[in-house]
């Protein structure tokens, strides 16, 4: 590994010495602190690992774990390589381990929910497969809420998946139904929220209701045809399936309103970055009035039409009651003290509504669930920024989980917390009826976080050696930065390193964060190229109320949210009361 030969032309070849990865010069100088005559103690270890690291429950016997996991000749302590050894290796990482830690006992609407949208589809939404697998995959990864668009058959006697009105090819229900059924508690023991948007006539919907209540039996909870007066917690739920649709309306008038909406939608389309633009660029241009017309998912009204044709079993099914009131957006946000439903906007109609009645908006998140999910004509299946969602305390973001981009990484990220679990208690301050929080305000600064970033390592063993550059090794830079409400959201960048496989940045940022809550830290490494786009060399979202203080080894991921094996950087938060 010491050098590395690459070819120029045909007689001509340029010869590289390949870098070893080697402690930056402030470990070396943290090691000196913590040792004596070149070894660091147990005891020596301890004191670094209380002091430095800010792991106040540290004990001694963790210490003797960490000089055991690392495979060197001395087991009463770590020299210098054995200390970075530990350093950059997997018992070191970013994020605290502390399993399911938030309070699950309060009501679902408490609750930001890991979800999912057209979760059936395989790629893009004009014309690639529906099936289960996309279902499956969403939930081994915590995903929490699955979206089912349900259809008449093509003999109209039974019930696919598919997005209607485009090329998808259907899948059954009953085997979207089995497979989440088998898969549902894979990744998290908490409830499954199955969202239907239902395309039936009242005879199909008989029949959805008999092959829901046979493939789920007593894991489904069906409090009856009423409306709740309050949610039940994700505790008490914990291994049920909930559906949740708006109560069954008239075939043919919802599918005549639908199609005339789709139609204006898709006519809107325009170009976005994956990441898409920050919240503050996104409340801009849109002079239709979205919240007085019916959208594109929630096609027809909540109000007092003739309920002959329904389907009693179907009804009674539903334990989270969607749907949208007449009239306009003052009336979509009332709340009602003696019942609760969920509510869905897209991303536009959020984005315009917040502009006026952002503060209406989390008022109803107090007690209601909001549903927000992608506008019409991301055929490609992009995302949008979840922070507009969740700055205003919308449970169910929903968003496309079959791509990839920065806003799904931001999702991937924050979904971390709590163990993984797809359930993530809300900040006291979206919950406080009292005071109601306003996203237009910018707060004081209510925490610093230090970050240094020393180096990087791995993509020699991930990657072949002319995947960044076929005539010289990489000329690697980082990205870090917070995603998180307007004020907070920055993105900074350290200096390019030519031509190393182990960039060493040593480069110190400095983050000011005013609702450090919903701060994500985002990372992504570069390789620079003169003359063609950058290439790709990794990226992480971190949770900044999980982060752990002192140096610590971050793994990065590929485009698909993937862990490399290899590649990974060493950093050092610290955090600061301003």
């Amino acid at each position: 590994m010491s050098k590395q030969t690459y070819r120029v032309c045909f007689c001509f070849r340029r010869r590289f010495r390949v870098a070893v990865s080697e402690a930056p010069e402030e470990i070396k100088q943290v090691f000196e602190q913590y040792s004596e005559h070149g070894m660091m103690s147990i005891d020596g270890l301890h004191r670094f690992l209380f002091e430095f690291q800010k792991e106040n429950k540290a004990t001694r016997e963790d210490a003797q774990k960490i000089v055991d996991s690392v495979k060197h000749f001395h087991r009463k302590g770590l020299n210098l390589e054995g200390f970075f050894k530990y350093l950059f290796g997997d018992i070191n990482p970013p994020l605290a381990s502390l399993g399911v830690h938030h309070d699950m006992n309060a009501p679902l609407s408490h609750y930001f929910i890991h979800t999912g949208h057209n979760s059936y589809l395989t790629g893009n939404q004009l014309s690639s497969d529906c099936s289960d697998v996309p279902i499956i995959h969403a939930l081994k990864r915590g995903v929490r809420v699955i979206e089912l668009d349900i259809w008449p058959n093509s003999t109209k006697d039974n019930v696919d998946v598919l997005h209607g009105r485009t090329l998808t090819t259907p899948v059954e229900l009953i085997k979207c139904l089995k497979s989440i059924k088998d898969y549902a508690f894979v990744a998290s023991e908490y409830p499954v929220v199955i969202t239907l948007e239902d395309h039936l006539t009242p005879d199909l919907q008989a029949k959805v209701a008999e092959m829901v209540t046979q493939t789920f039996g007593d894991i489904l909870f069906s409090p009856g045809s009423e409306c709740l007066k309050e949610f039940p917690s994700p505790e008490s739920l914990k291994g049920r399936i909930i559906i949740s649709t708006k109560p069954p309306k008239e075939y043919l008038e919802a599918k005549e309103v639908k199609e005339n909406e789709n139609n204006s939608e898709r006519a809107k389309a325009s170009d976005e970055e994956a990441w898409g633009k920050e919240v503050p660029d996104l409340l801009k241009d849109d002079d239709k009035n979205d919240l007085g017309e019916e959208d594109e998912e929630d096609p027809d009204e909540d109000g007092d039409k003739p309920q002959h044709a329904l389907a009693a079993e179907y009804k009674r099914l539903i334990a989270i009651h969607a749907g949208k009131p007449k009239g306009g957006l003052e009336e979509c946000l009332k709340v009602d003290p003696d019942k609760v439903r969920r509510l869905s906007m897209s991303e536009q109609q959020l984005e315009k509504a917040a502009i006026t009645h952002g503060k209406e908006i989390v008022r109803f998140t107090q007690r209601n669930i909001l549903r927000v999910y992608p506008r019409g004509t991301r055929v490609d299946s992009s995302n949008y920024n979840p922070l507009i969602g969740w700055m205003h305390g919308a449970q169910m973001v929903a968003f496309n989980m079959q791509g990839y981009g920065r806003s799904l990484w931001l999702m991937h990220g924050m979904f971390k917390a709590n163990g993984g679990c797809g359930y993530l208690k809300k900040p006291d301050f979206l919950l406080n009826t009292k005071a109601v929080f306003d996203p237009t305000v910018k707060l004081p600064v209510k925490k610093i976080l230090k970050v240094t970033m020393y180096m990087g390592e791995g993509w020699y063993y991930d990657f072949h050696h002319t995947h960044f550059d076929a005539y010289s090794p990489p000329d690697f830079y980082a990205r870090v930065g917070i995603a998180g409400v307007p004020f907070d959201s920055v993105m900074k960048k350290t200096k390019t390193l030519e031509d190393n496989w182990v960039p060493c940045w040593n480069e110190e940022f400095e983050f000011h964060l005013t609702v450090p809550e919903l701060a994500l830290l985002r990372v992504e490494v570069h390789e620079y190229d003169m003359s063609e786009k950058d290439d790709f060399g990794g990226q992480t979202c971190l949770p900044i109320s999980e982060l752990r203080s002192g140096i610590r080894a971050v793994p990065l991921n590929s485009r698909k949210g993937e862990k490399y094996s290899s590649v990974k950087l060493l950093m050092r938060f610290e955090f600061i009361d301003p």
